[in-house]
């Protein structure tokens, strides 16, 4: 029963990670503003169970702290990437190439984490670059298409930056790291908005303070505590196909609620993209007579 309700909760965090293109597009906010909110609101809702649960160690801190440090950094400007991309490229678009981040990591596996690459992994990264491919081509120079898929691009790359920098935190909790990072995230858009002088302190319109208590309560500090909740508690092979639900149910959102719509060959390369992700993270039993 444990492991169902685990499953339950995992599934029903990338749900919710899946409707942020929706929640966004509702916000008359800048990028950087809306993710300033998120992360405020977010930071607060983790901390609440955090200090609850009194799990939080100063000294796990210590030992992580620059991994985590850069890990919030990478997540706030990350955020800021992808909702700019958003209302440029579209939201089906932009959650398409965000998600070559995994694959940027896989790529460079052999030279960060000392790991082969195996026949599935240089198939998943071919996969990928073909899916970008279709769905890049005919996009015009110099639109705002294109400019949002730049943009989702640079996510992309600070996804891959996130992903490499948790991965070198060894003692900090899932859920401790997790609200850490979303602090970082906070005071480095912050910063990034007083640089581009932005009026502070942030004001949402009256129209907007329910998509914003969304975005921060539900979207992140909910979805957050279900996804770190029972991360651990799953296999990872269940967790890496589980996780591709966020940006299929980005996709269904996009174009069910925001009337998007894609080409024929811009479909093949979301098949590309998310198939080729999904396979890059599955791992096979070598049989007796596997040559490697």
């Amino acid at each position: 029963m444990n492991r169902t309700k685990n499953l339950l909760f995992f599934i029903l965090s990338m749900v919710i990670f899946g409707t942020n293109g929706l929640i966004v597009a509702n916000i008359s906010l800048g990028s950087a503003e809306i993710v300033l909110m998120r992360t405020f609101l977010g930071s607060l809702f983790l901390l609440v169970i955090v200090l609850a649960k009194r799990s939080f160690s100063f000294a796990d801190l210590k030992s992580d702290l620059v991994p985590a440090t850069i890990g919030g950094a990478a997540l706030g400007l990350n955020w800021v990437l992808l909702f700019t991309a958003y209302r440029s490229a579209g939201v089906a678009l932009s959650t398409l190439t965000y998600y070559c981040g995994p694959i940027i990591v896989l790529a460079l596996s052999p030279v960060l984490f000392k790991e082969k690459l195996t026949w599935n992994k240089l198939l998943a990264i071919a996969a990928v670059a073909v899916g970008m491919f279709c769905i890049s081509g005919n996009i015009d120079p110099g639109s705002d298409v294109q400019t949002g898929l730049l943009c989702g691009g640079g996510a992309a790359l600070l996804y891959a930056s996130l992903i490499v920098a948790n991965k070198r935190v060894k003692r900090l909790a899932g859920l401790n790291c997790a609200m850490y990072e979303l602090i970082v995230a906070f005071f480095v858009v912050l910063i990034y908005l007083i640089v581009t002088n932005v009026p502070l302190p942030v004001i949402p319109a009256v129209g907007d303070i329910l998509w914003v208590l969304l975005i921060g309560l539900v979207n992140t500090g909910l979805a957050y505590y279900l996804y770190f909740s029972s991360l651990q508690q799953l296999p990872g092979q269940t967790i890496a196909l589980v996780c591709y639900i966020d940006p299929l149910t980005a996709l269904l959102v996009s174009a069910a609620f925001l009337g998007e719509k894609m080409l024929v060959v811009q479909i093949v390369g979301a098949v590309l993209i998310l198939g080729g992700a999904c396979l890059g993270e599955l791992k096979f039993k070598k049989s007796r007579n596997n040559l490697n």
